[in-house]
């Protein structure tokens, strides 16, 4: 990456299958030095690494969006699962002028991995992304007609990113919190973050071992 962008890569083997691994970095634009989060960093870091990869004449097979995710109970969502997204969407671009609505929401089905949850004993279901790690009522009411099952902050902006490049993705997300619970989010969060963490360490070595010289009509 350019030395302005705070966006790191890491590549290395599987068998045959390259791997390449992107986090977003640190905050230096805001001076906080916190993660970078949101759907900002989310799009740029993943269009610049499939342009790089492009032009090394090394395109991209899939890409997956591996991180932690806010479930809902009546979605059957508990701390600790896997969920891999069947579909993305947003839930906080509201724009109600006729045509811009379906923009807004920007619903973009995840390659199909049916096979690869039944492996792993993950759960299904559609990841609807927004920019706060709260909700209000009208973020309650978008995510209830998105028929999610997960909520996260990066998904939708991954996903639109590769849609650009025509590249194949989904995500493998962890429930830290239970967005229709009864617990302050951010307390839950805090909480759960090491749970979900060693989770998601045990999950994705068995994804990429699952996936590996795999066509996507078998995942």
């Amino acid at each position: 990456f350019n030395s302005k962008l705070p966006f790191k890569a890491f590549q290395g083997k599987h068998e045959s299958c390259n791997l390449t691994v992107i986090t977003n970095g640190k905050d230096d634009v805001y001076t906080t030095g916190v993660d970078n989060v949101g759907t900002t960093p989310a799009a740029l870091a993943t269009y610049l690494t499939l342009e790089k990869l492009d032009a090394d004449d090394s395109p991209v097979d899939l890409v997956i969006n591996a991180g932690t995710c806010g479930g809902f109970s009546r979605k059957g969502a508990e701390i600790g699962d896997v969920f891999l997204t069947t579909a993305v969407a947003n839930h906080d671009r509201r724009i109600q002028i006729p045509g811009f609505t379906e923009y807004g929401i920007g619903k973009i089905d995840s390659t199909g991995v049916s096979n690869l949850a039944q492996t792993i004993d993950a759960k299904l279901g559609l990841c609807t992304t927004g920019n706060s790690l709260d909700a209000h009522d009208q973020d309650h009411h978008h995510m209830s007609e998105n028929d999610a099952s997960v909520k996260d902050m990066e998904a939708a902006a991954i996903a639109w990113s590769c849609e650009l490049h025509k590249t194949p993705h989904f995500g493998v997300k962890v429930v830290t919190d239970i967005v229709d619970g009864d617990k302050p989010t951010q307390e839950e969060f805090l909480a759960n973050l090491g749970t979900a963490a060693k989770s998601l360490q045990e999950a994705l070595p068995k994804v990429v071992e699952f996936i590996c010289d795999k066509n996507h009509d078998e995942l």
